[in-house]
C-alpha cells in the first residue's frame, strides 16, 4: 500500500534512517491517504530521542521537547518529529502526569486514541496497522485504540474528537466506543473551553454539522456549559446548517439562530470564541428573521449597519432558514444591493460627502447637536442617494439646525 509522502518529510525519514533510527509518517496523515484526502499536516514518528533529532538536523525549534517533539524547519515549512513514547498516569482528565520515551512503535501506537489514527507508515517498511486501522476505514467506523472507557478516561477531550470525526469522515461510531461516551462525559468538565471550542467549531464546519445532536444524545451539552445545554434543548433541523457555507460566523449563527441576540453572545463567549465571530454572529442571530423589503431605501438602511461581506451573509442566511422560503423576494433585494454597490451609492456615513471635520470646519462644535447633523444627513442620503453631493448637505446641515431652534 503506497502513500504519496511529501518530498521534505520523506527526506527527513531517510535522514533519520541513515543515521540509524525508525522513523514514519504518522497519524491524521496516514489516514487521510489512505481515504484519498489532502492531509493538513504530515507528523513524523522516530525512535530518535529529542536531542538526538537535533543533532542531525540543522535547523530545528523545540516546540514540544518534554514530551518529545522537535519541530524539523525545511524550506520554510515545519514537520513535527515526536520521539516514540509511553503515556505516564492521567491524572486530570487530559494530560499524562509524564512521558517515558520507547524504542517500540508499537507502544506508540497503543496510546493513541483511534484506530483511524494509530496507523504509521515509510517507503521503506510500509504500513504498520497494528489495530486493525484499514479495517475500520473500510468499514467506515470510528473505534477507540484499546478499551475505550480507558482512552476517554484518559483525555475526556477524545469524545468530542470521536463524534467530530465521525462528522467530517460521514462514520458511525462502534457500540464500545458509543457506550463509553456517555459514561465519561462528566470528564468534559475538565477540558478547557478553547479546546472544546476548537472541536466544536470543526464538527461545525464539516460535511455532517448535524452531528452536534450526538453531543447532545450523549449526555455532554450540560458539561460545556449550562448555556450551551439549554440551545441544545432548542436545537432542530440541525441538518439545514450545512446549507450555510464554510465560515466560522455562519455555522455558529445556524446553529444559536433561535437564541436571543445577547444569549448567544454569552454561550460564544463562554467557549472563547474569537470577538469578531461573535459579533458576526450577534448581528446575523438578530437579523436574520428580518424581512428586508423589496425597496432600495430600506436595502440601503439595512446595508448602512453591515460590512458588504456580511449583508451578503446575511442573504445567504435567509435563503436557507427564512421561512416560508421567499426566494423570489431575496433575489431581488440580492439583485437591487448589488446596484447600490456597483452605481456607487452612499450607505457608509464615512462615504458621506460631508464629514464632521467639515462641519467643524463651518463653525459647528463638536458634540452631540454635530452628531444628531451628521445622522440626519445620512438618513436623507439613504433614502434619496442623489442629495450626496457637498453643496446640498451644507445647506441642508443648516436648515436642520434653525429648525432645531
Amino acid at each position: 500500500m503506497k502513500i504519496q509522502v511529501p518530498e521534505a518529510a520523506r527526506k527527513i525519514i531517510e535522514q533519520l534512517n541513515t543515521s540509524g533510527f525508525e522513523a514514519y509518517v504518522v497519524g491524521g496523515c496516514v489516514r487521510d491517504s489512505l481515504l484519498g484526502r489532502q492531509p493538513e499536516d504530515w507528523d513524523i514518528t522516530t525512535s530518535a530521542k529529542p536531542e538526538q533529532v537535533k543533532e542531525i538536523f540543522n535547523r530545528t525549534v523545540d516546540t514540544g521537547i518534554q514530551h518529545g517533539t522537535v519541530t524539523v524547519l525545511i524550506d520554510h515549512e515545519g514537520y513535527e518529529v515526536t520521539t516514540y513514547r509511553i503515556d505516564g498516569e492521567y491524572e486530570d482528565g487530559r494530560h499524562p502526569k509524564s512521558v517515558e520515551f520507547t524504542g517500540s512503535l508499537l507502544e506508540d501506537l497503543k496510546r493513541r486514541d483511534f484506530t483511524i489514527n494509530a496507523m504509521a507508515y515509510s517507503d521503506r517498511e510500509g504500513l504498520v496497522d497494528a489495530f486493525d486501522g484499514v479495517k475500520d476505514l473500510e468499514s467506515r467506523v470510528i473505534r477507540c485504540v484499546g478499551n475505550a472507557l480507558d482512552r476517554f478516561t484518559e483525555d475526556a477531550l477524545r469524545i468530542l474528537r470521536a463524534i467530530r470525526f465521525s462528522a467530517q469522515l460521514d462514520f458511525n461510531m462502534e457500540g464500545e466506543t458509543r457506550a463509553a461516551i456517555s459514561v465519561i462525559a462528566p470528564n468534559m468538565a475538565k477540558v478547557s473551553k478553547e479546546r472544546i471550542q476548537v472541536e466544536l467549531t470543526k464538527l461545525l464546519l464539516s460535511d455532517h454539522p448535524g452531528r452536534l445532536k450526538d453531543v447532545y444524545e450523549n449526555g455532554i451539552g450540560p458539561y460545556i456549559s449550562e448555556h450551551f445545554e439549554a440551545a441544545g434543548k432548542r436545537l432542530f433541523e440541525a441538518e439545514r446548517i450545512v446549507g450555510l457555507p464554510l465560515k466560522k460566523h455562519m455555522r455558529w449563527s445556524g446553529f444559536l439562530r433561535q437564541e436571543e441576540p445577547e444569549d448567544a453572545v454569552r454561550i460564544l463567549r463562554e467557549l472563547k470564541l474569537d470577538n469578531e465571530t461573535i459579533q458576526q454572529t450577534k448581528t446575523l442571530v438578530s437579523l436574520w428573521k428580518t424581512e428586508i423589503p423589496v425597496h432600495k431605501p430600506a436595502i440601503r438602511q439595512v446595508m448602512s449597519g453591515l460590512s458588504p461581506e456580511l449583508f451578503k451573509d446575511l442573504l445567504c442566511f435567509q435563503k436557507v432558514f427564512f421561512q416560508p422560503p421567499d426566494n423570489t423576494r431575496l433575489k431581488m433585494v440580492e439583485q437591487y444591493s448589488e446596484e447600490i454597490l456597483r452605481d456607487g451609492e452612499c450607505v457608509r456615513l464615512k462615504d458621506m460627502a460631508v464629514t464632521g471635520r467639515e462641519l467643524i470646519d463651518a463653525g459647528m462644535k463638536p458634540g452631540p447637536e454635530m452628531g444628531a447633523v451628521l445622522n440626519y444627513l445620512f438618513q436623507m442620503v439613504l433614502e434619496q442617494p442623489e442629495c450626496n453631493n457637498r453643496e446640498y448637505l451644507m445647506k441642508s446641515a443648516e436648515h436642520f439646525l434653525k429648525e432645531q431652534g
